[in-house]
């Protein structure tokens, strides 16, 4: 997938695709549905917002630092993309949490079996407690 494409004289038009493929992690989770206003219902918890929303808010402004793999124009579009399409039916922020991850997959920033290990550690690590 190319960030950005190239008009007639070579310059960057600043325009760039979405790549739309399924990641099949991303895709479990969207289709559990398990989505903070539930869990917070289920556990009693009244803060409206899910714990790792702070993480996921620094996420995105660190990633919007000026020549970084993921530019905050491109991140946006992204995320409006694939809001509008493979997450359209999974409420905010679980939806930009996917669509940021699906991003970081598709540009080999994070990968997707290590993150997946590292869910499982979490999900553990709740559990046994």
């Amino acid at each position: 997938m190319n960030a950005s494409s190239k008009n007639d004289t070579g310059a960057d038009s600043g325009e760039h695709e979405t790549n739309l493929a399924t990641i099949p992690l991303l895709e479990t989770i969207r289709r559990r549905g398990r989505v903070w206003r539930d869990l917070a219902s289920q556990y009693g918890v009244t803060n409206p917002d899910p714990p790792w929303k702070v993480n996921l808010e620094a996420t995105c402004d660190a990633l919007s630092a000026e020549a970084c793999a993921l530019p905050l124009l491109e991140r946006r579009s992204e995320e409006d993309e694939l809001s509008a399409s493979l997450y359209a039916n999974v409420p905010f922020p679980e939806r930009q949490l996917l669509a940021l991850a699906h991003s970081m997959i598709k540009r080999g920033l994070v990968d997707e079996k290590e993150l997946a290990s590292r869910m499982k550690q979490v999900h553990d690590r709740l559990i046994s407690a």
